[in-house]
């Protein structure tokens, strides 16, 4: 049974990266279409950036939960020893987490809203020090993770953290430019600032991707 539990939470696991990465595509793709202002109507392009929003709910999805599991996958598999009070509060920083999300997407542009974001922001930061915590202090001692695969990659999913926080903070002006461009219409004045602020923020997008293939090969090889 409890072979068949560490098996279950593997599964479970991976479903996540694929749900996290899929996503997460599937909102490049689309955003990467926003930016054709020659081939579609301002209607459209805004059509396609409320399917990005819905789509991207997925990997926010996807990445509350994959902190816990992460944490669960690596106790039950023995692969760390952590006590069971930490995977709990891990638990349940995850799913205050993830209610968070769905409750700022539910009211979103509303002060309830920003204040989910505030706090949802807070716990983004306390889970990116834990990580890079652990991830560090096992490559310098060998404790508390002894294998050096699994210490990287506790140390590159805290350098995700930094990177999709990064994505937050650099897409925040799109909201005032979008507001902007629906207001004024479509030309140069409204359009190569928003398209400039998009560039920005597609850079720590694909470090998100090399971040996330590097972990899921270190997780799959356990290279020694």
């Amino acid at each position: 049974m409890e072979d068949m539990a560490y098996r279950s939470l593997v599964y479970a696991h991976l479903l996540l990266f694929v749900l996290w990465l899929g996503g997460d595509v599937g909102v490049f793709v689309l955003g990467q279409h926003f930016r054709k202002r020659q081939s579609y109507s301002l209607d459209q392009r805004l059509a396609l950036l409320k399917l990005l929003v819905a789509v991207d709910m997925g990997p926010r999805t996807a990445w509350a939960l994959m902190v816990p599991l992460s944490l669960s996958v690596a106790t039950a598999g023995g692969w760390i020893a952590l006590p069971t009070w930490l995977v709990i509060a891990a638990w349940g920083a995850g799913l205050a987490w993830l209610l968070l999300v769905w409750d700022s997407h539910i009211h979103d542009q509303t002060p309830r809203a920003a204040r989910n974001r505030r706090i949802e922001a807070l716990i983004k930061y306390a889970i990116t020090g834990f990580y890079l915590w652990l991830g560090a202090t096992s490559l310098l001692t060998g404790a508390p993770i002894a294998m050096a695969w699994l210490a990287w990659k506790a140390l590159l999913f805290g350098l995700i953290f930094i990177a999709a926080i990064l994505i937050d903070l650099a897409f925040k002006p799109v909201g005032p430019q979008l507001g902007r461009l629906i207001a004024e219409g479509s030309s140069d004045a409204t359009e190569i600032p928003l398209r400039r602020t998009m560039d920005r923020t597609r850079i720590f997008v694909l470090m998100v991707y090399a971040l996330l293939f590097i972990t899921a090969w270190l997780g799959v090889v356990k290279p020694s």
